[in-house]
């Protein structure tokens, strides 16, 4: 018999599922403190949690039979991801448990702001009855223009379809076919701002999509224009919005996310035209019973079958090889990051190379880490080894993998490629050091290695003496120790690329005076692993 501890409060239909499954013993502690996990841990097999179960390093370290964590919901955030990989502990969560349920608050806050319903109830409450103060808009022949093509993107596009509504979309990741065969218009983003007369994000908070709707964005618009947001606070320019309702430019504005959280009350959440909502999204009876069905059933599934399933820290692999592969998920899912975070390319193709040692390996795990580092900054579901072939394949990307046992210059080397529509092309490359951690060996035409993990200031510049001189002098007067700094040379463009290593994440303000130092061409603030 698998021991499962529940340690927060899961639907009942979760805990009868988990109680009626073969060789499954269930333990159901609701509330637990750390140290009391801790002490509930031992002898346990498999974990199921919510949001309120901190799972630490300690907790884990406790854990003497632990096989598997499983988190209701999509955050794994209370979870100590890294130590449970150093220990062997699959992480798992329900990416698309709550998928229906946002698409449907983001266009419960269109109606809302279109019908102005929640002002309407409000006056109605106080004795009064003004109809003509409430005229709306219909939203059957009007065009929605959605910002994000990913899995509530799409549910979001087909709903509105549904309501005769024409739906237009901007997506740097799908193609115009793939979003033609979902109904979708593919557009760029300034046609999106001119033609739609109501709009809707769905992407993570990046620094591509932070601020993606500013005062500059929002003097494209029609007039009148209706904004939603249920994604992600900081995507919309809260004080541009603000100015937008004002003038008229925007007609309203639903929101169920803000830049902090609670927001208090700014002058966006007491705006008259404003619907808002303290971030409502997934808040659904169904969501939350299908969430814990869902991880009940992946739990139960690997500690019966072995089945791996909606795992942020393990692919689908043999038990035993895990140890051996370990260390190349890390650096294939860390080639990912970094190219995600310094290169503008959008992927059409990406190209996997294992050469040497790593192509004697299973590659599938490999491969399916490097999509998830590179993909994960772009897409509002979260994206990790299980379901980034699928986003790749949904959003019209071709995956290519190729082996090579020749080792060159490394015993063991994976490059990762990324080309776009047009044919530029962006790649990286890495190995493992005899520590077996991640370095990077090529960055385009820069050979170089450099730990690549944490912090890390990335910059490029023209080779001319001072530079590191003067980027040290801002890093030390500003407090923040360098471990390392590793630099690449181009001798044909007198071109030079470093990577400093730092011991912690590094301010705007500093990142500001690095931008600023002489022949310092592009500069980035990363973070890795």
């Amino acid at each position: 018999m698998a021991k499962v501890l529940v340690s927060d409060s899961l639907s009942k239909e979760g805990l009868a599922f988990l109680k009626e499954a073969r060789d499954i013993e269930l333990e159901n502690k609701p509330g637990l403190s750390e140290d009391e996990l801790a002490k509930a841990i031992v002898g346990v097999e498999g974990l199921v949690i919510r949001s309120g179960s901190k799972v630490t390093a300690k907790v884990i370290e406790a854990a003497d039979k632990l096989k598997v964590i499983g988190r209701a919901g999509i955050g794994v955030d209370n979870v100590d991801v890294k130590a449970a990989s150093r220990r062997g502990i699959i992480v798992m969560n329900t990416p698309t448990g709550n998928a229906v349920t946002t698409a449907e608050h983001a266009l419960a806050l269109l109606f809302s702001v279109a019908r102005k319903i929640p002002l309407a109830s409000s006056t109605m409450k106080e004795g009064k009855w003004e109809k003509k103060a409430f005229e709306g808009r219909e939203l059957a022949g009007k065009t929605l223009g959605v910002i994000g093509l990913g899995n509530i993107g799409r549910i979001v596009a087909d709903r509105a379809r549904g309501l005769r509504m024409g739906v237009i979309g901007y997506d740097p990741f799908m193609t115009a076919e793939r979003a033609a065969e979902l109904g979708i218009e593919l557009v760029s983003i300034d046609d999106l701002f001119r033609r739609a007369d109501a709009i809707t994000v769905h992407t993570p908070l990046t620094s591509e999509t932070k601020g993606i709707v500013n005062d500059a964005a929002i003097a494209k618009m029609k007039k009148g224009v209706m904004l939603i947001n249920a994604a992600r606070g900081g995507i919309y320019d809260e004080a541009a919005v603000v100015r937008g309702l004002d003038s008229g430019q925007i007609g309203g504005v639903g929101l169920d996310v803000f830049v902090e959280e609670p927001p208090g009350l700014t002058d966006i959440v007491k705006h008259p035209k404003a619907v808002v909502t303290p971030h409502l999204g997934a808040s659904t009876e169904e969501a939350q019973l299908r969430v814990a069905l869902e991880i009940a059933q992946q739990v139960v599934a690997y500690l019966q079958t072995g089945a791996i399933s909606n795992s942020v820290n393990v692919p689908s692999v043999a038990r035993e090889m895990a140890p051996v592969l370990g260390p190349y998920l890390s650096l294939a899912r860390n080639l990912g990051q970094l190219l995600a975070q310094v290169e503008s390319v959008r992927p059409r193709t990406i190209e996997i190379e294992c050469a040497g040692e790593a192509a004697t390996l299973p590659t599938a795990p490999i491969v399916n880490a490097a999509l998830a580092g590179l993909l994960a900054g772009f897409f509002e579901t979260p994206v990790n080894a299980v379901n980034a072939p699928i986003v790749a394949k949904d959003s019209g990307i071709e995956v290519r993998e190729e082996r090579t046992t020749q080792k060159g210059p490394f015993a063991t080397s994976l490059t990762l490629t990324v080309i776009g529509a047009d044919g530029q092309r962006a790649a990286v490359a890495g190995t493992l050091g005899t520590d077996r951690t991640p370095r990077l060996v090529r960055w385009g035409k820069f050979e170089m290695e450099a730990h690549l993990d944490g912090s890390i200031l990335v910059v490029r510049n023209h080779d001319r003496p001072g530079v590191i001189g003067n980027i040290g002098t801002i890093l030390g007067t500003g407090g923040i120790n360098v471990s390392s700094m590793q630099m690449g040379l181009d001798k044909g463009s007198h071109e030079a690329a470093a990577l400093w290593a730092l011991d912690s994440a590094l301010p705007a303000s500093i990142l500001d005076q690095v931008r600023a130092v002489k022949d310092v061409a592009k500069v980035w603030a990363i973070q890795i692993g």
